[in-house]
């Protein structure tokens, strides 16, 4: 009556089902961990020091005060 028709659904429907449970499962394991890791999130890992040194490297701070910043940040 059903014949071999549909024998390659019942083979490898398992897997579809899995995929369709799996995938979107895994594109958000996969965005999130993306999106909570990008560089310009402040969990990059960047030091104290470093954000100075941009800083002073944008001109936003003066000299001195650099200076007087990254010896205090130093001397922790």
């Amino acid at each position: 009556m059903y014949g071999f028709q549909h024998g390659d659904w019942m083979f490898g429907g398992w897997l579809m089902m899995l995929l369709i449970w799996l995938l979107p499962f895994l594109v958000l394991f996969v965005g999130l961990k993306y999106w909570l890791g990008r560089p310009d999130s402040p969990s990059a890992g960047k030091s104290a020091l470093d954000i100075l040194d941009q800083a002073y490297a944008r001109r936003e701070i003066s000299r001195e005060e650099y200076l007087q910043k990254r010896d205090d940040l130093r001397k922790k």
